[in-house]
């Protein structure tokens, strides 16, 4: 894997992959973080896969443009958390809290943005601990240990083991899209693919998913332009 750019205002950074498995040049980014990511075959040269990117750049800057700028969190800044919009304040004390509109982070407001990231990984944390139980209990399956990720390719997985990983982004979804994704890896102890059975076991934990789902594939991408002073 090698990193180029397409040259113009602002200059576009391309991941170039190469794959055995690829018969042509192929062209993707990224919803969540904007990654723009060439992949070619085996001996196609790269100047080849800059030559394509290039005739692609209206395109590629269209949909950089659709999916909005990164957001740096800080003192001033509108952030989603619940789904519910936020202030982010300076605050006092030594807890961050939520007052109506805004969330108070104490401390230096240089490591406000990294500050909050923490708080809100422990309401996620105890959050996505409580679903996964209710879902396990409904399922009739046990999973064995939670971990958070800030993920980039995925907001949840399940091992055969029963190991369940979420993105601690999912706090600041809307509750049902948080529950949607729990029920989803839940499922997953019960069966390890997306099967007509897999889904039947989702809509028998969690109801109906169309909306929660469509939500994720529509604006969850949002969720990942906010920067926490690169807080993982």
């Amino acid at each position: 894997m090698t990193e180029n750019s397409l040259p113009g205002d602002p200059p576009i950074p391309l991941i170039l992959r190469r794959s055995a498995r690829a018969k042509r040049i192929s062209l993707r980014i990224s919803q969540l973080d904007g990654r723009v990511t060439l992949t070619l075959p085996k001996r196609v040269p790269e100047r080849e896969a800059l030559l394509f990117a290039h005739e692609k750049e209206g395109w590629i800057r269209k949909h950089l443009a659709a999916r909005g700028d990164d957001v740096a969190v800080g003192i001033g800044t509108q952030l989603p958390v619940g789904g519910e919009m936020y202030q982010v304040v300076a605050g006092s004390g030594r807890r961050v809290q939520f007052e109506a509109g805004a969330v108070a982070v104490p401390g230096a407001p240089a490591r406000a943005g990294r500050r909050l990231a923490g708080h809100l990984k422990e309401i996620a944390r105890a959050r996505l601990a409580e679903a996964s139980d209710n879902y396990a209990a409904l399922l009739g399956k046990p999973y064995q240990a939670i971990t958070l990720r800030d993920t980039r390719s995925r907001w949840g997985s399940c091992t055969t083991e029963g190991r369940l990983m979420y993105s601690w982004r999912l706090i600041l979804a809307p509750p049902e899209v948080l529950d949607y994704v729990v029920a989803h890896e839940v499922a997953h102890l019960a069966e390890m693919n997306h099967s007509p059975a897999f889904w039947a076991q989702v809509s028998r934990i969690y109801g109906d998913y169309a909306g929660p789902r469509q939500w994720l594939r529509q604006q969850g991408g949002d969720l990942h332009r906010y920067r926490f002073d690169g807080v993982s």
